[in-house]
């Protein structure tokens, strides 16, 4: 894995023709990454494949080993082209097994809605040999982990919930905090200055995001810093404020809604 000092690290990948399509808009990587931030675990990569059993293997494969956690979602429901569950015991070379707990989970559910238990509901009961359930407060059918891969529903109703219930099992490093100052001056106008701020600073994660806006001027740029010493980020805060003023920009509240 890739874990060294108190840093560790995880991989998303997402699952599904219709997010590749265009016809679903993925609204699950910006609440898993803040959700992992919050518990000191790094996203370090995202990927979306297709519900294609080599690719999904090929991808677990690849991301397991490089990272400390890999979270998929999507392809764990009990249709034909859910294969989710089968790809990831081909890739841990697991067999794929009827979990008991998961079939009463589903037959307590479905018993209680007065619904059929069905052989494509039966589907959502099969998970690798050896893997731990996650919980599915919403719809009963537990997504699993399985070494340190997690597995997780598409459906980010069902996903948040699988996830803020899994997050306690997470060992986690310390947390990235992040500053943000914005400005109107142009990226060309600040790039020299901001690239001998992360000279001087190299641990420290400088971006810099340039908008049009509705504001008269038409544009900002916001200058992000990320590290995990608080202390540290003021230290480079400073120094950005003090690049601006010099440039005779001005330091501009922060406004997401532009």
């Amino acid at each position: 894995m890739s874990q060294t000092d108190a840093i560790v690290t995880a991989a998303l990948l997402i699952i599904g023709n219709e997010v590749l399509s265009g016809r679903t808009r993925d609204a699950n990587l910006p609440y898993i990454a803040e959700t992992l931030n919050a518990i000191g675990v790094r996203l370090r990569e995202a990927r979306i494949v297709p519900d294609i059993e080599a690719e999904i293997i090929e991808a677990v494969n690849a991301l397991r080993h490089r990272y400390d956690y890999v979270f998929t979602t999507g392809g764990i429901g009990p249709t034909h082209d859910d294969i989710t569950a089968e790809s990831i015991a081909k890739a841990l070379n697991r067999p794929l097994v009827n979990n008991p707990e998961a079939l009463r989970r589903l037959q307590q559910h479905y018993g209680m809605a007065g619904l059929e238990l069905t052989p494509a509901r039966l589907r959502m009961v099969r998970i690798p040999e050896g893997a731990t359930l996650i919980d599915n407060p919403v719809s009963a059918a537990p997504g699993f982990q399985m070494d340190n891969v997690l597995v997780m529903a598409g459906v980010p109703r069902i996903m948040q919930a699988m996830l803020d219930g899994v997050k306690g099992r997470l060992r986690g490093g310390q947390p990235v905090l992040s500053r943000s100052i914005s400005c109107n001056l142009g990226e060309g106008v600040i790039a020299a200055g901001l690239t001998a701020i992360q000279h001087r600073y190299p641990d420290v994660d400088i971006g810099s995001y340039p908008r049009f806006t509705s504001s008269s001027d038409g544009f900002r740029v916001t200058v992000v810093l990320r590290h995990t010493d608080a202390a540290r980020l003021d230290q480079v805060w400073v120094e950005a404020v003090q690049l601006i003023e010099s440039l005779d920009g001005t330091v501009l509240p922060i406004d997401t809604t532009d």
